[in-house]
């Protein structure tokens, strides 16, 4: 079995276990159909094309879209770099199938005559195509974030240029989406591009004190953890160190070493109520002297946000 065909079986059961009802047969036919029509392609580190498409439709599953989302997953490259046609895909895989490969195709295809162009024409498409489904956008995250885990193979004029694309494009669209996890993964290798010697350093320096920081952060989240329960506050607490970007940005911006940076780790409480959300901050702040210029309400910031969409 190959290493695709592997991966195929591992994703089918974890589609299975994320989404019971789902139609495993119409899946696997959008996954044959993309391998047919790729079946001669290659990427640029001479892999064969289909682990692009594979990896783009793990992503889907993994972030929980739908099952027309993990078949257009398979299908996006098919129209662009296989010829396949719309109709053809509406025909065996359903028209919303059809019309997110189509939205994504549109995506890619408009010649430009600069980049400040292109990147506002790029804009004006998925600004529509949220409108329209906004699935074709959470696609496209996927499909960048994969082409970014993968840039190394492309000309380095080529990854800056991409780099830059991301970090001023998709990652902001991926915040204001709510997806964290993905924002974050590509600004961390987006910097990594645009500032490989930066960002040396602040691996290393991480590298350096990564017993220390686990340590500390354990210890935290342990006493955390102990003091609400104590209290009687269900919840679950979660440590990190701040990710690669936000370092760089409080390092550079602010002209500070990494020894000088406050904050370089946060914890997240997940509460059942809105109401302990303040009250998990107050014993917090009991627990630990807070530093008033260096704090921020986000809970009443998020409060507020969702007063406004409603209220208008």
């Amino acid at each position: 079995m190959s290493d695709l065909s592997e991966r195929y079986q591992k994703l089918e059961a974890l589609i299975t276990e994320k989404q019971p009802d789902v139609d495993l047969p119409r899946i696997r036919a959008a996954y044959e159909y993309a391998r047919k029509a790729h079946a001669s392609q290659l990427r640029k580190d001479g892999t064969e094309f289909l682990s692009h498409p594979m990896a783009t439709a793990e992503i889907v599953v993994e972030i929980g879209l739908d099952e027309d989302s993990v078949c257009a997953a398979f299908l996006h490259d098919c129209i662009e770099d296989a010829g396949a046609s719309g109709e053809e895909i509406e025909k065996l895989f359903g028209k919303d199938v059809a019309d997110i490969v189509e939205g994504l195709t549109k995506l890619s295809q408009v010649p430009y005559s600069n980049k400040e162009e292109e990147q506002m024409e790029n804009l004006r498409k998925m600004l529509i195509a949220m409108a329209k489904d906004i699935r074709v956008i959470l696609i496209k995250l996927a499909d960048r974030l994969h082409n970014m885990r993968t840039l190394d193979y492309q000309p380095s004029e080529k990854q800056r240029e991409i780099a830059l694309e991301t970090m001023e494009m998709y990652a902001p669209i991926a915040h204001r989406l709510g997806m964290q996890k993905i924002k974050w993964e590509l600004e961390d290798i987006s910097i990594g591009y645009l500032d490989p010697i930066g960002c040396k350093e602040i691996k290393e320096g991480l590298e350096r004190r990564q017993i220390e920081d686990e340590v500390f952060l354990n210890r935290t989240q342990d006493r955390i953890t102990q003091r609400l329960e104590e209290l009687g506050i269900v919840c679950s607490v979660f440590g990190r160190t701040k990710h690669l970007y936000s370092i760089y940005r409080k390092m550079y911006g602010e002209n500070k070493l990494l020894s000088e940076v406050l904050d370089l780790y946060a914890f997240r409480v997940i509460v059942n109520d809105i109401g302990d959300c303040y009250n998990v901050l107050g014993y917090i702040h009991e627990m630990y002297t807070h530093m008033p210029d260096h704090f921020n309400d986000y809970i009443n910031y998020i409060f507020c946000r969702i007063l406004c969409r409603y209220t208008f």
